[in-house]
């Protein structure tokens, strides 16, 4: 695997983030369409309308289908991150550190970590700030 930095850590996956999304984006465009269509022709709504909700609907379901699983997966990163810094230095993470910072510190190496993570916690840096403050990138595979 190609060794991760800065900037190429983030994912995308093309069939989900390009193709279904484009696909989505097209089935709202049709809805709204057959709508107008329908509404100027007189026919019935019920179908149109159906159709207009049929697909909100699957976009509001391709959100949070995105938002479940990296909300499970931010879970998991805190937790291994606290069993990090405490096998490193006896004590849990800061308490004041948020969810999205310790996502960010997955990438600093063992060297520079504890003392990233002081620093994070002591002068509120984002997840960006963290990121580009490290200096031993720590590849994270698993995540997309």
């Amino acid at each position: 695997m190609q060794e991760q930095n800065l900037k190429n850590h983030s994912q995308l996956v093309p069939g989900y983030h390009y193709v279904l999304f484009t696909i989505l984006i097209v089935i709202q465009v049709l809805s709204i369409v057959n709508l107008v269509s329908t509404i100027s022709t007189g026919t019935s709504l019920i179908p149109a309308l159906m159709f207009l909700l049929s697909a909100v609907s699957l976009i509001l379901i391709a959100f949070f289908l995105r938002a479940f699983a990296l909300k499970a997966q931010d879970r998991a990163i805190r937790a291994e991150e606290n069993l990090r810094h405490f096998a490193l230095t006896g004590k849990l993470l800061a308490s004041s550190l948020k969810a999205q910072q310790i996502v960010a510190l997955r990438f600093a190496s063992d060297e520079e970590f504890v003392s990233l993570a002081a620093r994070a916690a002591k002068e509120g840096l984002n997840n960006k700030g963290i990121k580009a403050a490290i200096k031993n990138w720590r590849g994270d595979f698993y995540r997309v």
